[in-house]
């Protein structure tokens, strides 16, 4: 039975009218509530009982009639800027934004795909598996949605996330710790044509921390970035404070220890060889996470996906995603290529060849 088609085909037409509708809702990260009540109530016309928190996180379940374990799937309802005012446009066969935003497939073909999957797996008639749906907020801006999600009221152990560039039938099983610091320099003001030798730069000295430090790609599995640098009053004074944020991913968390520390002290010395001071904050936003390929998660995203026709691939990504917190938590969650490309840009768009098969490949997993 594990390499049978799937019994139902998603209906098309369907599916892009739904995506299209949800991209149509202005949705940036902490300006939810609308595209939560829709979502929300589409889960609720399938038969789910549903509770919306206080961030608009939304959860939906559905009991299922086959004996298998529940499982979770995950999809977050915020897009980047420019998204508001998104009016998507199909054209030969896939969809884009008028180039004047994204489109928001990031991450509302996620959405789309698991409502569709949903209707066509209750349309088949077929026994399903238990389903929880979590639908979170504000995931660009650092996963806050899914860190103030209340996980104690979900029954499953496992969960797939759709959010992954990559074609459909990538499964992303490897994701780094990603830990950030914020550093704060305090020099000394003074008028720069008057008595400049009287003053402390904090400008030189971030300038020098920063130019003493390892970045870029460091390894294989490790990167290093100063992000935002922010400082001074005026052209003519000397500037007193500098504001400096930066990051280090990794697939190993000693390597992420030793890359801040490296960091922190290059700020520290650089400071104190000038007489400065440095205020340096560290703080872990996600951590890494590895999932087995023989884990049972994965050998049956990886049958479901097959069932459809594709082929399966693992790798492992750089970047952040609800799938860490889910892990952090305990859930035992993969990632999973959703097919869009050109995310957060104005040139964002999904092939609806990409977004069938998406939607095909829940069916196959939720109706074992």
């Amino acid at each position: 039975m594990a390499n049978r088609a799937p019994t139902s085909a998603v209906h098309e037409a369907r599916l892009v009218e739904t995506f299209c509708s949800l991209a149509s809702i202005d949705s940036p990260s902490g300006e939810e509530a609308a595209i939560s009540a829709v979502v929300a109530q589409h889960l609720r016309d399938l038969g789910c009982t549903v509770t919306t928190d206080a961030k608009h996180n939304v959860i939906g379940r559905l009991d299922g009639a086959a004996a298998t374990e529940p499982i979770i799937l995950s999809a977050h309802l915020d897009t980047v800027e420019p998204g508001r005012g998104v009016r998507p446009q199909l054209d030969a066969g896939v969809i884009r934004s008028d180039g004047t935003t994204v489109l928001g497939a990031d991450d509302k073909a996620g959405v789309a795909a698991i409502l569709e999957a949903l209707r066509t797996a209750r349309a088949s008639g077929q026994p399903m598996r238990p389903i929880e749906v979590v639908f979170t907020v504000s995931e660009e801006v650092g996963l806050m949605g899914a860190r103030a999600l209340d996980m104690s009221t979900l029954r499953s152990s496992t969960a797939v996330v759709l959010d992954s560039a990559g074609a459909v039938g990538t499964i992303i099983n490897s994701a780094p710790q990603h830990d950030r610091i914020d550093a704060t320099i305090i020099g000394k003001a003074a008028h720069a044509g008057v008595a400049p030798e009287t003053g402390i730069s904090a400008i030189v000295v971030a300038s020098q921390a920063i130019a003493a430090m390892r970045l870029g790609r460091l390894d294989a599995e490790t990167t290093a970035n100063i992000g935002l640098i922010s400082g001074g009053s005026a052209m003519n004074v000397v500037p007193e404070r500098v504001t400096v944020t930066g990051e280090t991913r990794s697939h190993d968390p000693a390597k992420v220890e030793s890359q801040v520390r490296h960091m922190v002290t290059a700020l520290e010395d650089a400071a104190a060889a000038a007489g400065a001071q440095a205020d340096v904050e560290v703080s872990t936003l996600y951590r890494t996470f590895n999932i087995s390929e023989a884990h049972p998660l994965v050998q049956s995203l990886a049958a479901a996906i097959r069932r459809t026709g594709l082929e399966p691939s693992m790798h492992a990504t750089g970047g952040g995603s609800d799938a860490s917190v889910f892990n952090e938590r305990g859930i035992v969650t993969v990632n999973l290529g959703v097919g869009y490309e050109a995310i957060h840009s104005t040139d964002e768009h999904i092939a609806v060849a990409e977004l069938r098969r998406l939607a095909q490949v829940l069916v196959a997993l939720i109706v074992p």
